[in-house]
């Protein structure tokens, strides 16, 4: 029902006229279950006002999230440990290049010990992250995620220092404790590399939500694009191999761009407008296309130059898409009217709730 300002009227008293009027309106709700006529907000009354821009009495319907930017950095971070966990056991199975299988291992090593450490520093106190231990939730992202890094943490140490002893004392036990703790170190460094994805769009927020069955992936790959440029920095350029698997990651990360492009739901304006569009954007171009082209030429033509820049444009696009999707999320829970289902353009509070009524009917 609207609101319409009822005349100040010093020590006005109720009168015959008034509660005649009152006791109609009464009848007619008890009837009908509706009241049609216009409501009155005397003046100077304290009463807050809704509107179609400040929502419910200005109060956002959600909450925004409230992680800082340690999070973002530690998607970008535990991405990349799993995706080289998983680097790792490839070129131990199907190549003969230890020194990237010894590179792989300890990248994924170093992602494991970094990630708690962002995790903690986001949650404020390290008990805070025990807790979350307590328990296993299968049906909980977040608690399949506490697990999930706290095993990667350490099976990827393991395989590390497992492949370093090998290295120097050549041992039968060494080298079957490596391989052990290598597959469980891929197993969950697979989990490690997608479930942030999940995470976030297990939420109510929506841009996240309505992302839900892309952002495993898309995440996953960025993860893979970023392990793979780290070990092309760290001396590995002349694998054909690693440039082969960051092509595949920067063609599906150029797909998934073009999707989001063309997806151009109300839903997902917070990754085509405002702070938020330009990170995203900015990051798609940087981890997709540009990567793709680059390595495409260093194929052609051999210049490392190119494979360089390919490499350093891939992690930057990664660390970007992680901040950029998270304040997506943040510019998406600020727009009250997408959980509410509410048209673009409001109608007038001075309409009444007997036409609003009408129109949602009409519209539906």
């Amino acid at each position: 029902m609207s609101r319409v300002p009822l005349p100040e009227v010093p020590n006005r008293l109720p009168d015959v006229e008034s509660e005649r009027r009152l006791n109609e309106i009464r009848r007619t709700a008890a009837q009908s279950g509706m009241v049609t006529a216009k409501g009155v907000t005397p003046v100077g009354a304290p009463f807050p006002q809704a509107s179609p821009e400040t929502g419910y009495y200005g109060v956002p319907l959600l909450k925004e999230p409230q992680w800082t930017k340690e999070v973002p950095l530690y998607f970008f971070v535990g991405g990349a440990a799993g995706a080289a966990a998983v680097i790792a056991s490839a070129a131990h199975l199907f190549t003969q290049d230890d020194d990237l299988v010894h590179s792989a291992r300890w990248v994924a090593a170093a992602g494991g010990i970094l990630s708690p450490a962002l995790l903690t520093l986001d949650l404020g106190r390290p008990s805070r992250f025990l807790n979350m231990l307590r328990v296993f939730k299968l049906q909980s992202p977040m608690s399949v995620g506490a697990w999930t890094l706290t095993a990667f943490s350490s099976f990827s140490a393991a395989a590390a220092f497992a492949n370093a002893i090998r290295q120097k004392l050549d041992s039968t036990p060494v080298y079957v404790l490596e391989n052990i703790a290598g597959a469980l170190a891929t197993a969950t460094g697979l989990v490690m590399a997608s479930y942030t994805g999940v995470l976030i769009g297990a939420t109510t927020i929506p841009v996240w939500n309505n992302n839900i069955e892309t952002l495993p992936p898309h995440f996953a790959a960025s993860g893979m694009n970023s392990a793979v440029s780290i070990l092309e920095l760290l001396g590995h350029e002349n694998s054909r191999s690693l440039n082969l698997l960051g092509m595949a990651a920067a063609g599906y990360e150029s797909l998934e761009g073009l999707m989001l492009e063309t997806k151009r739901t109300r839903i997902n304006e917070p990754l085509r407008k405002g702070k938020s569009g330009w990170i995203v954007r900015l990051g798609g171009v940087l981890s997709g296309p540009l990567p793709l082209a680059l390595r495409i030429a260093y194929a052609i033509t051999g210049n490392k130059k190119l494979r360089r820049a390919a490499s350093w444009s891939s992690i930057a696009g990664s660390l970007l898409t992680r901040f950029g999707w998270v304040q997506a999320g943040h510019a998406s829970a600020k727009d009250h009217r997408i959980p509410l289902e509410l048209p673009e353009s409001v109608p007038k509070v001075g309409m009444s709730s007997h036409e609003l009524a009408d129109m949602h009917m009409k519209m539906a």
